[in-house]
């Protein structure tokens, strides 16, 4: 059965990060999974690999430090952050392929208004052509050694944290942000990696539409 999402709306960042542990913490073998998709104030969030060099000049916007993985992303309004707290063990699948269904969700959530998104080897998310975002072709050729990232910028960031075999934290979707605050970081770590969102490639969707959309696919591909 796919996982009913439950829409938060507006919440703050570092009181939902604690709810998600309080979650995990208190979960039982029998307790159900749960699906929360949210937005967040301003707010770059650090991962366990992250480095005070990657965050340039955060100026009025809060750095929390976390224990998901990765690096410095930012969540913002115009972002659909969603959270899977899932029972791996009892769904069947280890971390590598729920890492994989998650991009998969955001692929086919992107495909639904059109866009090709792309998995880069080595770097977590999904990333989008910037000279032709709705283009179908998939990446070939060798990877140009001055631009690891062949001309994509990245639209879904991805961060997880797995205790107990249950999953929290989870993935990221721009849709119509103000995307100034990411020139205040290297994103994920990459310095001068672009960021985009639906809105600045051409896409007309409402923050309602997208998460519906996103939480949709999440609940599918996320089931045992």
């Amino acid at each position: 059965m796919p996982i009913t999402p439950l829409l938060l709306g507006r919440t703050d960042y570092a009181a939902t990060y604690q709810a998600m542990q309080d979650f995990t913490a208190r979960r039982t073998p029998d307790a159900g999974d749960a699906l929360w998709i949210c937005e967040h104030d301003p707010v770059f969030t650090q991962g366990l690999a992250g480095q005070a060099g990657h965050v340039l000049a955060p100026g009025e916007i809060p750095v929390v430090a976390t224990n998901r993985g990765g690096q410095v992303t930012y969540h913002g309004p115009g972002q659909v952050v969603a959270y899977p707290l899932i029972d791996l063990k009892r769904a069947g699948y280890f971390v590598k392929e729920y890492v994989y269904r998650i991009e998969e969700s955001v692929l086919r959530t992107l495909a639904h208004f059109g866009v090709t998104g792309h998995r880069v080897a080595g770097a977590p998310g999904i990333y989008v052509r910037l000279d032709d975002p709705f283009a179908h072709a998939a990446l070939t050729g060798p990877v140009p050694a001055d631009d690891p990232f062949r001309g994509l910028g990245k639209i879904a960031a991805l961060g997880i944290k797995v205790s107990r075999h249950c999953t929290y934290h989870g993935v990221a979707l721009n849709v119509a942000m103000d995307l100034e605050p990411y020139a205040r970081i290297n994103p994920c770590g990459y310095a001068g990696l672009k960021t985009v969102d639906l809105s600045t490639i051409g896409v007309d969707a409402s923050w309602d539409e997208a998460a519906a959309v996103l939480a949709g696919k999440l609940g599918v591909h996320l089931a045992p």
